[in-house]
């Protein structure tokens, strides 16, 4: 008489129970992953490079044009805003603007708490974008962005499942390519240096399959 070699149903494993963010983790999350990205623009800025998503192509332009960087900044992020709110929905939207809000205020205190005397430039991209990548993980884990570029790699995944890591990697480089028509080539390869750090942290470990975010 042959034995089943099949496993009792109490052996087999359950699916795996999603377990959605509580509010406080939430706030807990935006804060530390935006605290992270206002250390890294520190890096980037404290080195002169460039940045990239919406708000390097907002200073592309007001360099370019002479309109204030608030200005076009505001009106570049109105599409992704109005994306934001039709496709991944109200919260995702409202927590996107606190997020917004509060790297607006850190980059304003920041120099009270935080200077360098001297900063290498290329430690400065790798540094400045693995810890910006750090921040953005955080912030997509927990459905939020920083508007713009970020809001259009999320929907583009969840839509597509083109990897938002590799979306926004793209995005980021082709902006900063645009700045060698106003800054030296190498500070310009830096830059670019800084931005595959960054989204390379978004492109291993935000992908579909390997996490959900709720």
């Amino acid at each position: 008489m042959n034995r089943s070699t099949t496993a009792p149903a109490s052996a087999m494993k359950a699916p795996a129970t999603i377990v959605p963010h509580t509010l406080t983790e939430d706030a807990v999350a935006v804060f530390t992953g935006v605290l992270l990205i206002s250390v890294g623009v520190a890096f980037f800025t404290s080195a002169g490079l460039l940045t990239g998503g919406t708000a390097g192509l907002a200073f592309l332009l007001h360099y370019a044009t002479g309109i204030g960087f608030g200005k076009i900044f505001f009106v570049l992020n109105l599409p992704f805003y109005w994306l934001a709110l039709r496709k991944l929905g109200r919260e995702f939207t409202l927590k996107t603007f606190a997020a917004v809000l509060l790297l607006s205020v850190l980059t304003e205190v920041q120099a009270q708490f935080l200077q360098f005397s001297h900063l290498q430039p290329l430690y400065a991209a790798i540094a400045g974008g693995l810890i910006t990548g750090t921040g953005f993980l955080v912030l997509f884990r927990h459905r939020c962005s920083l508007g713009g570029v970020g809001i259009l790699a999320l929907y583009l995944q969840d839509r597509y499942g083109w990897r938002a890591g590799k979306v926004q990697m793209a995005v980021d480089c082709c902006i900063v390519l645009l700045a060698l028509w106003t800054v030296e080539p190498l500070r310009v390869a830096w830059s670019v240096a800084g931005a595959v750090a960054l989204n390379l942290v978004l492109a291993m470990n935000h992908r579909p399959g390997r996490y959900m975010a709720v």
